[in-house]
Formats: C-alpha cells, sequence, structure tokens
C-alpha cells in the first residue's frame, strides 16, 4: 500500500465497505514512480504537433523527418527535437538507413494508446 494513501485514511469515519475498496485499490495503484513516468508520457502527448508526428506514424509504419515534418507542419528542426523527445521517454524508435532516419512507434502499446485516444475523440458522446 502507498504511504502517502494510508496516511489519509481515517477507518473511524468510514464504512467498513468502502474500508475495504479503498484498501483494493491501494494495493493496485502503480507506485509513484510509474505514475509520474506516465504522467511525462501524457505531457508529451499534449503536445498537437508531437500528436501530428505520431498520428503520421500511425497511419505509415515508418518515416523520415523530413516526411515527418510536412505531415506535421513543422519545421525539420521542431520535428527532430520532438522525435528526440519522444525517443527518450520510449514513445518512438529510429532505424538508421544510410544517412537518414526512419521513426516508427516504440511497440504496439504506443499504438494501442493513440488508437484508443483518437477513437475516443472521435466517438459521439452524446
Amino acid at each position: 500500500m502507498q504511504q502517502h494513501a494510508v496516511l489519509h485514511l481515517d477507518r473511524d469515519a468510514m464504512p467498513a465497505d468502502t474500508i475495504e475498496r479503498v484498501a483494493q485499490v491501494l494495493r493496485v495503484q502503480p507506485d509513484d514512480d510509474a505514475i509520474d513516468h506516465l504522467a511525462d508520457v501524457f505531457t508529451l502527448l499534449g503536445d498537437p504537433g508531437r500528436l501530428r508526428l505520431l498520428t503520421g506514424l500511425l497511419a505509415c509504419d515508418e518515416l523520415c523527418v523530413t516526411e515527418l515534418a510536412v505531415i506535421s507542419g513543422l519545421s525539420e528542426s521542431a520535428t527532430s527535437h520532438a522525435l528526440r523527445l519522444l525517443r527518450a521517454h520510449a514513445v518512438v524508435r529510429a532505424r538508421r538507413v544510410g544517412r537518414r532516419v526512419h521513426y516508427s512507434l516504440r511497440d504496439g502499446h504506443v499504438r494501442v494508446l493513440l488508437t484508443m485516444a483518437l477513437d475516443h475523440v472521435t466517438h459521439d458522446h452524446g
């Protein structure tokens, strides 16, 4: 159980079923490092330019910086910078082919995350 959450659990002020549900959730909660890393990834995904790069890679498995710059509407310099950030957080990977570097989504988890997020925002919630 996470220590900071346990400190706020006033057992005398809560019904037994609430205490059990809270305890059950706290047993499976990710640790603070995992939550911090997840927050960093979502912060990266919160930028429209980086999202255009990622949706480009979602549509085409592998693209170079020049292609991604055109797709995203960013300069090549801004594209390279965004890709460095995404690579540092294991969202994309790079593969050198001669003088060019080709980028792709890091793994199926990233693909699923982007696909589900796009499905969510395009779904009629009415």
